[in-house]
């Protein structure tokens, strides 16, 4: 039974603190046209320019439509552009426009930030520790994850 308790306090703790974070961005690029998690899109495109959304929704586990919704409102306020794939038409890669850089480069310093005030009281090894953890949970989770996204897949015409 403690062992229960124990997990749940674990998943609980990390949820608590992706809410936080995710609380904090918000908040902070409502002002710049940015809804909920978008942020996270945009980071994810400047970052990776001509990647295409079903590679997005895959890293951010959600399904297509949820991508597709922050995709095309960050299209919409022209933070980024698709760009048919010159072999393929039906591919749009997606590529940040100029006023879509800019505003990752606040979002950078902002997420720096956050991470810093986060990890302020952590040392590098602990850090580590954490990282690896995390990772190994994350693993594990996604087995469950892929087995649903496998299932729903197949349902969908």
């Amino acid at each position: 039974m403690d062992r229960i308790i124990e997990e749940i306090k674990v998943i609980e703790e990390i949820k608590v603190i992706a809410r936080c974070l995710d609380t904090l961005s918000n908040t902070v690029y409502k002002d710049f046209q940015l809804s909920r998690g978008q942020y996270l899109y945009l980071i994810q495109i400047c970052e990776h320019p001509g990647m295409i959304q079903e590679k997005i929704a895959e890293v951010f586990k959600v399904d297509r439509t949820t991508a597709a919704r922050a995709i095309k409102k960050l299209e919409i306020n022209e933070f980024i552009i698709k760009v048919g794939d010159k072999e393929n038409r039906k591919i749009k890669k997606l590529f940040p426009t100029e006023k879509g850089k800019e505003l990752y480069k606040l979002i950078e310093k902002k997420e720096k930030h956050f991470n810093a005030s986060a990890l302020q009281s952590i040392n590098i090894e602990e850090q580590q520790l954490v990282l690896n953890l995390i990772q190994r949970i994350r693993g594990n989770i996604e087995i469950d994850w892929q087995h649903i996204k496998k299932a729903s897949d197949a349902k969908t015409p």
